[in-house]
């Protein structure tokens, strides 16, 4: 079996409801990820990076990580490529398909589990930097950036009941 089936089944016995799927294919690929976003003023603004090889804009994902739950595997990828830290909501809120390109595999299909994380810290130094580009837009802006019509979408209503922790502001 390959690494990547392992590493999902594994996801999905430890994760049970957060990886659910109504009619889904549980061999399908997982990866989690952060929806960074602050306030302006009255406004919400996200931030997304910078895919290393295409450059397009995105949020900040990765593939889950031993130990950890989705959330704070996606905290740690925030971490990672875009050099934030906040607090990231444990509940997802949503997932969209993804076609993934590997070196060695090629295109495969990945499910993206996504959090709201709130950045209360941004750094001027961090382990991706120099790789990436990192940008806050408004929700609509970002919206309009990245590839994926579901994660757009995902963006416009994340930006009208954002969560710091459990609580709705």
């Amino acid at each position: 079996m390959g690494l990547i089936k392992q590493l999902t089944r594994v996801a999905v016995r430890r994760y049970g409801a957060a990886m659910s799927r109504e009619g889904g294919d549980d061999d399908l690929p997982i990866q989690t990820g952060a929806l960074p976003w602050r306030l302006a003023g009255k406004k919400i603004e996200i931030l997304l990076v910078t895919s290393r090889r295409s450059g397009r804009w995105k949020i900040p994902k990765g593939w889950p990580m031993a130990g950890m739950s989705l959330a704070e595997a996606a905290a740690q990828e925030a971490f990672e490529e875009a050099g934030v830290r906040g607090t990231v909501d444990p509940n997802p809120i949503g997932r969209f398909r993804r076609n993934k390109q590997l070196l060695a595999l090629g295109a495969i299909e990945v499910d993206i589990v996504v959090h709201h994380m709130w950045v209360d810290r941004e750094f001027t130094s961090w382990p991706e930097l120099g790789q990436r580009k990192r940008k806050w837009f408004k929700a609509k802006e970002a919206a309009k950036r990245v590839d994926s019509p579901e994660l757009g979408t995902m963006i416009l209503n994340a930006a009208k009941s954002p969560r710091n922790g459990s609580a709705i502001p």
